[in-house]
């Protein structure tokens, strides 16, 4: 009878597994049925009634119909969004235009160049395209270009009139700096854009943008430093570009899980930032941005592992404060990761290894708590990231004020209770204060991460766990690659001219190179001879 149950069981599990994991099938496709595309008619009352059909019941698209000039049989029409264009600029330089100015087109309305008299000498724009298939028409208006149709020409006009309200340039929340620029990315494609270039005003700068996403049709910039960049990490991310066909992108994030190297592993081998000077800083290097509208965030690639611990205020001090900054980070970065571990690994098995005040002190304050060093741990880091994300999602005025008080009245609650020693709640106040040094979110939630394991082999087979898991952590780096370069450059392979700007940062005036793998189609950053020098002090002589 047993045997009889677990066979049905089985076959249960079986089953929700493979609906599970059930691939759909190519011939259903990805995204919304486009259908076969018509040609642009000569007909105006077909074009429109075609584009009516297309935008049922679609109450913000908006089909104005008109006649061209006084006392002219001509017929026209603009289609466009209401809400993503300028209507003050299509009635003056448009509507108005048409209405009033078109007695010119009695000789040509009718001929062969109707179409260029019109862009020429009617369509006062700066960026007029000419589509001849619904399709095109269709994609221009719902990215909030506006479209105008005339009656006997048989293709249509794609004007930029776009103009939608949006968020202004702020300071991003994320990357904060003492020292450095205040800007930060925007959910407009075209305005970071323009950050970029203000910052690097040289024509090897370039956009490359294509639209990503059956349904929303997102456009994803390609930017690259011409001359600079390695022509092979361009190819890659363009041919992983190409391969992603999904319903929508609505974010960067959606592109960096289909485009990144090692989707399973806990660290990212694709960075993001919304400053616009640590993009520019990082396509002065060699890397490659991908830059995706509607959102304020941005991917470089390619990364290593000692960038994640680089900030871009790294390079706006002197040099002496920021190489300190930067080796307080990787120690720190130890303290997040290995404190709670050594801790339960000490205590539990090397008790030895403490002084003998140290560790009666200790054996004092844990004497009563129920749990083991183990459990005790677990409990508070899990209630500490609970914490954490509570003051994340609640309204920013009150967030941080729960997480705070929060974090007090719990481990002072707990440790009167008898729940948890005191030494406990200071090792896990520090592992989370060193957490919060780490400058990239992405790479400081790896280390959140990869410290519950750490402390599992810590209580199992004490400092020999811990090493066990660091060579499990070093050899899964090691193998690690983004976009075709080793994760852990410079270390592996090791580039000794890269490690000026690795553990410390030195003076600019020694930083002549860029790195070997990024920029090898120009590693010369600056010219040699840069170290300043006092002048010559000149003697005053007595006349």
């Amino acid at each position: 009878m047993t045997i009889i149950v677990g066979d049905i069981m089985l076959n249960q599990w079986k089953k929700l597994l493979k609906k599970v994991f059930h691939k759909p099938s190519n011939t259903q496709g990805t995204g919304a049925d486009r259908g076969q595309d018509i040609p642009v008619s000569a007909d105006l009352a077909q074009n429109v009634a075609c584009l009516r059909s297309v935008f049922d019941r679609c109450s913000d698209i908006i089909v104005r119909e008109f006649d061209v000039g006084p006392g002219i049989s001509l017929r026209a029409a603009i289609i466009y969004v209401d809400g993503l264009v300028n209507k003050k600029m299509l009635s003056d330089d448009l509507v108005k235009t048409l209405m009033y100015e078109a007695g010119k087109l009695k000789e040509k309305a009718s001929g062969k160049n109707a179409a260029d008299f019109f862009s020429e000498k009617l369509i006062a724009f700066t960026e007029v395209k000419h589509q001849r298939s619904m399709n095109d028409l269709v994609d221009s208006v719902l990215t909030g270009e506006t479209i105008l149709l005339v009656d006997g020409i048989n293709s249509g006009f794609a004007l930029s009139a776009q103009d939608w309200v949006q968020r202004g340039l702020q300071e991003p929340d994320t990357e904060t700096v003492v020292k450095g620029p205040r800007e930060g990315f925007n959910e407009n494609l075209q305005t970071n854009i323009m950050l970029i270039r203000r910052r690097i005003k040289s024509s090897g700068l370039k956009f490359e943008t294509v639209k990503i996403g059956e349904y929303t049709k997102t456009a994803v910039s390609i930017c690259y430093l011409e001359g600079v960049v390695n022509p092979k990490t361009v190819g890659e991310v363009k041919k992983r570009l190409e391969g992603i066909k999904v319903d929508g992108i609505l974010e960067s994030g959606y592109i960096e899980e289909l485009i990144e190297d090692a989707p399973l592993s806990l660290f990212p081998t694709v960075q993001s930032s919304e400053r616009p000077d640590k993009v520019a800083g990082g396509l002065l290097e060699g890397q490659v941005a991908i830059m995706v509208d509607t959102t304020p965030f941005m991917l470089l690639v390619p990364v290593t592992f000692p960038q994640l611990l680089q900030a871009s205020e790294d390079y706006y001090l002197r040099w002496p404060f920021a190489s300190f900054i930067r080796g307080i980070r990787f120690v720190t970065l130890n303290i997040a990761l290995l404190l709670p571990p050594l801790y339960i690994a000490v205590t539990t098995y090397h008790q030895e290894m403490l002084p003998t005040p140290l560790l009666i002190s200790i054996a004092a304050a844990r004497e009563g708590v129920p749990f083991p060093a183990f459990v005790e741990a677990l409990i508070m880091e899990t209630t500490f990231e609970v914490l954490r994300e509570a003051g994340v999602r609640l309204p920013r005025n009150i967030g941080q004020a729960v997480s705070i008080v929060g974090a007090l009245v719990i481990g002072q609650s707990a440790v009167t209770a008898g729940l948890v020693s005191p030494a406990m709640v200071i090792v896990v106040a520090l592992t989370a204060i060193a957490s919060f040094t780490l400058p990239s979110y992405s790479g400081a939630f790896a280390l959140r991460v990869l410290r519950f394991p750490l402390m599992a082999l810590a209580a199992g087979l004490g400092l020999f766990g811990i090493m066990v898991g660091l060579l499990a952590v070093l050899i899964h780096l090691s193998s690690l690659r983004s976009f075709g370069m080793s994760y852990l450059q410079p270390l592996t392979p090791t580039v000794w001219r890269d490690f000026k700007d690795m553990f410390l940062r030195l003076p600019w005036w020694m930083m002549d190179t860029r790195p070997k793998l990024m920029g090898k189609m120009n590693t010369v950053r600056e010219e040699p001879g840069q170290k300043p020098k006092a002048p010559k002090r000149v003697r005053r002589t007595m006349k």
